[in-house]
This record gives structure tokens, sequence and C-alpha cells, in this order.
């Protein structure tokens, strides 16, 4: 009594018009902007967490405020010292243009008095700028959200002492959707490529790209703006995408990776002819996590190969593609 033939998955070897790159990238937001204070003081209260979506004008953080309170007190007393001088100044010029215009006062003396006036006026409008400063600081004690958006990250806690434009969260703004991809350093990163998401496929359009090449990893980074807003990803998950990186190559072939069988001396892969496996001989330019591009003699189009198990196969094992009918 003869083996029965063995069961095997088939699938079939698609011509490849144009090469491709397949690379994962991070969806980002067009801007991510750092939330920083413009005064520098210590943290008095956190209202805010990483993941959490705010409104522009939302309070972020509050710094404490005692000595910018006694800062803005000591400016309004300033000014107010400010404002009795020149009141004096004013009514001293008033009095001696009335004792000018009677002889009883010299002109060089009234003079001075003018410029006394003038002076008192100056220290006025300093002491009020220095207040409006001081108010502002005030102001600037308590950080707002500067529009609507997710906080990606939140790095600061009350008791802390930050400086000046210190970054204490990050704010992705509402808006569009980017992706970030890191491209090897030999590849320039091509004006369009392709987001695999969900079993669909959303064009890409290159924003920008980096002026240099990264020196840790010797990669180029590129921003792809999305052509269809996605709502299934969140900001920072990692997704799929490809790309042409160039012109057409005649006799290149795309197949499964578990199609490849790498035994022996040369890769092959395994074809049913006539009920029977036969090898194949291919070179592989390129292996993927799902496909490998190969070459060949006598592949073409459409064709069908052996999908899985290639390792069991030898020369002239009987087999039987599933879905082929059975026929008594």
């Amino acid at each position: 009594m003869g083996t029965s033939p063995h069961w095997v998955e088939t699938t079939e070897v698609s011509a490849v018009t144009s090469p491709t790159l397949s690379l994962t990238g991070l969806v980002r937001a067009r801007y991510e902007t750092p939330q920083a204070f413009q005064i520098s003081g210590q943290i008095a209260t956190r209202h805010v967490d990483a993941g959490q979506k705010v409104h522009a004008g939302d309070v972020l953080f509050t710094l404490d405020p005692r000595d910018l309170d006694e800062a803005l007190g000591a400016a309004r007393a300033e000014l107010a010292a400010a404002e009795a001088s020149l009141a004096v100044k004013q009514a001293d010029l008033a009095r001696d243009r009335q004792l000018l215009e009677k002889n009883f006062l010299s002109r060089q003396a009234f003079e001075r008095a003018e410029l006394a006036l003038s002076e008192a006026t100056t220290r006025r409008d300093a002491a009020k700028a220095r207040m409006e400063q001081a108010r502002n600081a005030l102001n600037y004690a308590t950080l707002r959200a500067g529009s609507d958006g997710l906080l990606i990250d939140v790095n600061a806690e009350p008791g802390q002492v930050v400086a000046t434009g210190q970054a204490v969260a990050v704010l992705a703004q509402e808006g569009r959707r980017e992706v970030e991809v890191a491209f090897p350093s030999h590849v320039r990163p091509p004006q369009s490529g392709e987001l695999l998401i969900d079993g669909q496929s959303v064009e890409l359009t290159r924003r920008e790209v980096a002026g240099a090449a990264d020196p840790a990893s010797r990669t180029w980074l590129a921003r792809y703006q999305l052509d269809t807003p996605i709502m299934s990803h969140g900001l920072g998950e990692v997704v799929q995408t490809r790309f042409i990186v160039g012109d057409a190559q005649p006799g290149r072939f795309q197949v499964t990776v578990s199609a490849v069988d790498e035994r022996g001396e040369a890769p092959r892969l395994w074809q049913v002819v006539q009920g029977r496996a036969q090898p194949l001989t291919v070179s592989v330019e390129r292996m993927g996590r799902e496909y490998a591009w190969v070459k060949g003699e006598g592949l073409h189009d459409g064709q069908t190969v052996i999908a899985l198990g290639t390792h069991l196969l030898t020369p002239g094992l009987a087999v039987r593609p599933r879905g082929q009918e059975v026929r008594p």
C-alpha cells in the first residue's frame, strides 16, 4: 500500500513592480509643545497627569506665590511714593510759574523746577512699569495650557524648584497626526508612502526631513502627514509603513517568508509538479518580517509554491495542496 500524499498549504508568487521598504513608525502630533513657567520658583500644586486631555486655559501647575506677592506689594509702594513725589513737583512748578510771572523768581530757578517735574514723571513711569512686571510675574506663577490637547508627558512634582523655561510637561496639540519614521542612512526618505493599518492603506505625504543623519543611530528622521485621520491608534503607538525607494527591477518577486527553504547550498522555493514537490533555486535579495524578495529562473507572477513546512520536503515527495478535490 502506497503512502498517501502530504497535505500542504500553498501561496502565490507576485511580481514586484518597484522596490519597497517596510519600516515601523511612531504616531506623533504635529505640534508637541513643552509647557514651562516664565519665571523660576518652587512648585506649589500640580493639577494634571500624563495622558490627560486639557483645554486652553486649564491650570496645569502653580508656583509658591509668597515672594511674588511681596514683590508686587513693594512695587505698589514704590509707585505710590513716585506718584506722591510727582504731585509735589507739579504743585511746586505751578507756584513757581506764578512767581515767575510776577518777577519774584528767576528764569533759571523756574527751569530747575521744570526739570525736577520731568524727573519725577520719569520715576513714576518706571515705578508703574515695575509694578506691571511684578503683577505679570504673579500671573506667571500659574501655568495654564496654551491650547486644547493631550498631555503626553508630565515630569514635575510639588516641592520641586524649577528654572525659567524648564519644561514640566509636553502638550500634544489637537489636530492632525503625523508618523515619524527613521530611515537607514543610505536611503533618502521619499516624498510619499503609505501607512498599513487595520488591513487598509492610508497615504502619507512627507512634511520634513532632518537636516543630518542621527549620529548615534545613523538614521534619517522624517515626518509624514496623514492624508486621512486615523482614530484607532493613539500617540506614541508603533505602526507599519511602506515606501517605494527605487525604480522597478524586472525579474524580482515577493513571497511569504515561510515559503523560503534555506537548507542546502542555496535558498529555494518548492513547487508542485504532477503531485510531487520539486525545488526551485532562487536568490534572496531581502528578508522582511512577512515577505521575502527573491529572484530566480522559472519564476513568474502568480506562480503557486508551497507556503508552510518547506523544511520537511524532499524532491519527489508526494504532496497535495489543501482545497484540491480528492478524486476516488
